[in-house]
């Protein structure tokens, strides 16, 4: 694992990270090896696993944590106090194809971004898949295995293929009343 720091070297030339020399890094952000991060912000303290993509116009807040084999591509935005399981993928386009429809190979000006946020303190389990143009609520859960295709809300608890609501966290909840605390 390396801390790096605003002069850690970033000229591609560590053969096991890959950090461009447009990455925004904040203090104390932790990174292992084979990474490939390039034209994106990592905000403060947080971890990067290794096997990690983090492509341009992609922004991870403070303290998060992105675990081992996960790819976050251009247009997430994932705010503080976020964890990412292991192998989590973002999706930014509805519709994906190779080639335009006069058979070229597309470029960035043949489709649009479509952008997704992951609000504070969130969590979103190993093996889950995060489609594009979507919100996953502040302190919400996304179970192992998930395929996000709808907005997430605050405090909901999801999982499944597609992702349902299964309940909810609540603020002080009664020991008995089966529902699970926010504030633990």
């Amino acid at each position: 694992m390396t801390t790096t720091k605003p002069e850690h070297r970033r000229d591609g030339m560590n053969s096991y990270l890959c950090v461009a020399p447009d990455v925004k890094l904040g203090s104390d952000v932790k990174l292992s090896k084979f990474i490939n991060l390039y034209g994106c912000e990592i905000g403060d303290e947080t971890k990067i696993g290794a096997f990690v993509e983090v492509q341009k116009n992609a922004t991870i807040g403070k303290r998060c944590k992105i675990s081992s084999h996960t790819f976050i591509c251009e247009g997430v935005t994932i705010e503080d106090n976020v964890f990412i399981g292991h192998g989590v993928t973002f999706i930014n386009d509805r519709f994906p194809r190779a080639t335009s429809a006069g058979g070229k190979l597309q470029t960035e000006a043949d489709w649009k971004v479509e952008r997704t946020v992951v609000r504070t303190g969130a969590s979103i389990g190993s093996g889950s898949t995060v489609l594009s143009g979507l919100t996953i609520g502040k302190k919400a859960i996304v179970g192992a295995g998930s395929t996000v295709t709808k907005d997430v809300p605050e405090n909901a608890i999801v999982a499944g293929n597609p992702a349902k609501i299964l309940r909810y966290m609540v603020d002080n909840a009664p020991a008995d009343s089966g529902a699970i605390n926010a504030t633990e």
